[in-house]
């Protein structure tokens, strides 16, 4: 069975203008963002050239932040995930954004993704039983 590799950013920090309050997008405030990309066996046999570079993840992060403001940590959040699939190619993916909510009395507010590789996905769609593919 092959390894699979699980490449993790926790914590980084983004400073962004997303938000639905007219004060958060004026202000920007700061977004962490969790990231969990399964690679497979990528970078097991110690060659950066084949595996996934942590700064490039952060890079991504950071550019599709600064190129596009966002209501929601929803909408944030898949964007990212996209963007993610589309350039690092990984098996699965699990994504937290947090921020610190307009006046609640809360630590943070956050949003998850988690979701397969699109090719995974309709992969395992095409052998169910077309009956339960309807569903």
């Amino acid at each position: 069975m092959a390894d699979s590799l699980i490449v993790e950013r926790q914590g980084l920090e983004v400073f962004g203008y997303h938000g639905a309050y007219e004060e958060e997008q004026a202000s920007g405030q700061v977004f962490l963002f969790d990231v969990q990309l399964d690679v497979g066996d990528r970078g097991a046999d110690d060659d950066l050239a084949g595996a996934v570079d942590y700064t490039e993840v952060a890079a991504a992060i950071r550019e599709l932040s600064d190129a596009r403001r966002f209501d929601l940590l929803e909408a944030l959040a898949s964007a990212t995930a996209d963007e993610l699939f589309e350039r690092f190619r990984p098996r699965r993916l699990r994504l937290r954004i947090r921020k610190r909510p307009a006046g609640l009395p809360v630590e943070f507010s956050a949003v998850t993704v988690e979701r397969p590789s699109p090719a995974r996905e309709s992969a395992w769609c095409s052998e169910l039983p077309s009956s339960a593919a309807q569903v």
